[in-house]
């Protein structure tokens, strides 16, 4: 009900107000004066589809948990949806009754009182959310399991995992971008052409970059590749690491799918369950969600003891 009462107020309040709006509304202030503008199917369009790819990201990273929704999941959604819904009123309230975009009043007060409301139910969803949330289960102890390896033989585990999900979000945000872009060149926007490109072109490129991953073991250690170019890689020679396990974990325990920082440590989430884990000698554990994760983590722990490859 939330996310499609957020998306029907900015998809429905400036045509619900057009006849009061002019042609164009001023959308971007540089300080007191307006200095960008749209028109107002676009004023519509724009952060709805903003708000439509921010939903749908969330809704498919909790989906597959076993616990209710995250804390972090709460909170982003009430932290942004009262924010854009507090701004788009803003933005009309400012146009109401004016002939021109850039005769358009200020919006300063309806942002910082928008501000203040949005952290307000951003702390509601984050204290809703960790009351509703399971305990994450403990890492697994002890240091794993060996792999026997015949002398003079070399063994080299590989495995990649892709997220379609991720991939769709990337194509999604960089059609965005391409439109963006397309709008800008056209005239359809003034005066905010990188503010509006950049971030749909960079979530793009990021979320892409994150939407794969690649896990290979030989005699030199573990390198972990990732997108579909296999680049940036990570990589951790034996006599850095001090143990490997399998373990497994959900996007809930990590805080959502991708690169995720957090009191377990570095975990690349691309779907729940098995994950490849090392406890380096120096910083926090990485981990990597992979099939098979129970066999890497033998033959690496096999190299890390210096037995024979």
């Amino acid at each position: 009900m939330w996310i499609t009462g957020v998306f029907a107020l900015l998809a429905a309040l400036p045509p619900a107000t057009s006849g009061r709006l002019p042609e164009r509304v001023a959308t971007h202030w540089g300080g007191e004066a307006p200095d960008g503008s749209m028109p107002v199917w676009m004023a519509s369009a724009f952060p709805a589809l903003i708000w439509a790819v921010l939903a749908l990201g969330t809704v498919l990273t909790t989906r597959r948990t076993v616990a209710p929704t995250p804390s972090w999941a709460g909170a982003t959604l009430a932290f942004t949806g009262v924010f854009m819904a507090g701004t788009q009123a803003s933005i009309v309230r400012a146009n109401l009754d004016r002939a021109d975009w850039r005769d358009a009043g200020s919006v300063g007060l309806g942002i910082a009182l928008t501000s203040v409301a949005a952290l307000t139910a951003g702390a509601l969803g984050w204290i809703a959310g960790r009351r509703g949330e399971l305990p994450s289960p403990a890492a697994e102890a002890g240091e794993g399991t060996s792999m026997e390896i015949p002398a003079g033989q070399r063994f080299v585990w590989l495995s990649r995992t892709t997220n379609p999900w991720l991939h769709l979000i990337a194509a999604v945000t960089g059609i965005a971008a391409l439109a963006a872009a397309l709008a800008a060149a056209s005239g359809l926007l003034t005066g905010m052409q990188w503010a509006v490109v950049t971030p749909f072109a960079l979530a793009s490129v990021l979320t892409l970059a994150f939407s794969s991953v690649q896990a290979r073991v030989t005699g030199k250690g573990l390198e972990v590749a990732f997108g579909p170019l296999g680049w940036p890689v990570r990589r951790w020679a034996p006599q850095d690491i001090e143990s490997s396990r399998a373990e497994s974990r959900t996007p809930a325990q990590v805080g959502g799918w991708g690169y995720r920082l957090s009191g377990l440590g570095t975990t690349v989430m691309l779907r729940a369950g098995e994950c490849l884990v090392i406890h380096p000698r120096k910083g926090a554990e990485f981990a990597v969600s992979v099939d098979d994760a129970e066999r890497g983590a033998a033959l690496l722990n096999t190299l890390c003891a210096g037995r024979p490859e």
